[in-house]
């Protein structure tokens, strides 16, 4: 038997023990309806970012698919939108592409002069620009 196989029929054994208990089952739930909450919050604000947002958004809603039958409806929507929308932006021109690299840029470069990073790298290579500091900090 694979390793992968035994931590499945353990977990799966762990799981039946858990549901039996009225209170150690709801307790369960709640926990991973706040842990699947909390991921998936985070996949949405990194959503405008480069870097694994929307992976971040699929799996919170893979942590809530375990225990919520609305969430696994929810995840197989999303991912067959997400990939029909992928699909759409590759056959799209060069221009198009380009609009968006740009927009994704001015988000992210928004988000580091708010957050004062900005100002921070500069004071980092010595460039005194008054304008890079943060409105917020």
């Amino acid at each position: 038997m694979s390793v992968w196989l035994r931590i499945r029929v353990w977990s799966r054994k762990r799981r039946y023990v858990i549901r039996r208990n009225r209170h150690l089952n709801l307790t369960y739930r709640i926990a991973v309806g706040l842990v699947g909450t909390v991921v998936l919050a985070c996949g949405i604000v990194a959503i405008p970012y480069p870097g694994p947002g929307w992976v971040i958004v699929f799996i919170g809603l893979g942590i809530l698919a375990s225990e919520f039958a609305w969430a696994h409806h929810v995840l197989q929507f999303g991912r067959a939108k997400y990939d029909a929308w992928v699909e759409w932006f590759k056959r799209r021109h060069w221009s198009v592409q380009g609009v968006f690299a740009l927009g994704t840029c001015a988000i992210v470069l928004a988000t580091m002069w708010i957050l004062g990073a900005l100002g921070t790298f500069a004071g980092w290579v010595n460039v005194d620009a008054e304008w890079l500091a943060s409105p917020i900090f």
